[in-house]
């Protein structure tokens, strides 16, 4: 086989792709089935599969398809689309390109519509705690609808009938149509720049969800929520839910419902007032009678009619109450007297000059008595001297020496007590009654005991 007999790869994708291209029942071909791995490009392009429970086909759908779609495809969600099949040449892999697509069962509006829903709730937008209050006495009512519809006239109507006082301020908006949200959007941002209404009125009549669809915009959601100026939303009818009714500070079910929300009835506030000024003016009658009622009492009193009596009564009165201060007076000074006598006392009994004197007498009789008791015990010391001399004058070797005893004492000056003190030759002195004798021992004998 020749070289030239081979085809390059890309030669025979692009054959194939024209086959592709060329077959009239692969082009406008109407799919339905299951997303998944669905991913959305920074692009904006959408890729995705399509599958059911026995194939997968792989689709894509470019930002210029998927530009105008209300809803946001999800895994999992079946869909009716329509495309072309084709190749794509660098993958070698057939796909479908889609051109437009539908929810399958519900309709995309409805998809989108709880898609945003959703998506503002969990946003925190429908919260009661970002609700600001209705002013009950708006001076001004800003309405913002179209300014050819009949909700404005049913609005204009209503607020006039019940309450001309306020001020009506239109600010035209288109409420249908492609660019109807950005004018709904950029009424209430230009309301609450110029801050002249008390409270805005936000809606439009009756139509389908295609012609109220503008209220189910996320621009004009945030603008109602980002308004300063409390939003009473009035789209459709009774039936019709949109966003804005969710996000805004009060739904009414009508144009003409939002009106009588807004204001009060001038009527029932005149008769209100009128009704509080009959109780108020009875209120007050009643209370000016009581008081008339009670200054007559007091004039027809005693006090009035006998002034200089009540005046004498004071004075006896004063007299008996002086008296009575004048015996108090005294008994209390009197008896303040003597407990300052008795503090006297008690503090002359405490005077240092006084303790001084109490502290000498004390002195004088501790020394009489330290006086008394040293003779007595000299005088005993003294008898015992006595005693003590008389025996220690009986018991002295004096007096024994007397008698013709000596004591006998060694070289060294010890007294001799034995004789094994001494030996033969020593030098003693034998002291006796009247002097000393030197002596040399000649000889020692020792005493037999029998």
């Amino acid at each position: 086989m020749s070289n030239q007999q081979y085809l390059s790869v890309s030669a025979l994708t692009k054959y194939i792709k024209r086959k592709f291209d060329a077959d009239p029942h692969l082009q406008n071909v109407y799919i339905k089935g299951e997303i998944s791995n669905f991913k959305q490009h920074t692009s904006g392009h959408m890729y995705f599969t399509l599958k059911d429970e026995k194939a997968r086909l792989l689709s894509v759908m470019f930002a210029a398809n998927n530009k105008g779609m209300k809803f946001m495809p999800e895994n999992g969600m079946k869909v009716l689309v329509k495309g072309d099949i084709s190749l794509y040449e660098a993958g070698g892999q057939y796909q479908l390109y889609v051109k437009s697509m539908a929810p399958d069962g519900v309709g995309d509006l409805y998809l989108a519509y709880e898609q945003l829903k959703k998506k503002l709730e969990a946003a925190g937008l429908f919260l009661a705690e970002h609700k600001k209050p209705i002013p009950q006495y708006p001076k001004s009512v800003g309405v913002i609808t179209s300014p050819t519809g009949a909700a404005l006239r049913d609005i204009l109507i209503t607020i006039k009938r019940r309450y001309p006082i306020a001020r009506i301020i239109v600010y035209p908006a288109l409420v249908q149509g492609n660019n109807a949200a950005k004018s709904i959007a950029k009424a209430i941002s230009m309301a609450n720049a110029r801050a002249e209404s008390d409270v805005l009125i936000v809606g439009r009549g009756g139509g389908s969800i295609e012609e109220l669809w503008a209220f189910n915009e996320e621009i004009v959601a945030e603008s109602i929520y980002d308004s300063d100026i409390p939003v009473i939303s009035a789209v459709g009818h009774e039936t019709d839910f949109t966003i804005a009714d969710f996000v805004a500070d009060m739904r009414a079910p009508t144009p003409t419902g939002a009106a009588e929300l807004a204001v009060p009835h001038l009527n029932e506030i005149l008769e209100r007032l009128m009704n509080r000024k009959n109780r108020l003016t009875r209120s007050i009658q009643e209370a000016v009678n009581f008081e008339r009622t009670r200054l007559t009492r007091m004039e027809r009193s005693y006090a009035f009619r006998y002034p200089h009596k009540m005046y004498e009564q004071k004075l006896e009165q004063l007299d008996k109450t002086m008296d009575r201060l004048g015996r108090t007076s005294t008994r209390y000074f009197m008896k303040k007297r003597d407990e300052l006598n008795q503090l006297n006392d008690i503090l002359k009994k405490q005077h240092p000059e006084q303790a001084v004197k109490n502290a000498k007498d004390e002195l004088q009789q501790h020394a009489k008595v330290l006086r008394r008791a040293m003779e007595a015990i000299y005088r005993q010391k003294s008898q015992q001297f006595v005693h003590l001399t008389a025996t220690l004058s009986a018991l002295s070797p004096l007096k024994i020496m007397e008698r013709g005893y000596g004591l006998v004492f060694a070289e060294d000056e010890t007294l001799v007590k034995s004789t094994q003190q001494v030996s033969k030759g020593d030098k003693i002195a034998v002291s006796i009654k009247d002097g000393t004798l030197e002596c040399e021992i000649k000889e020692i004998k020792e005493r037999i005991e029998p």
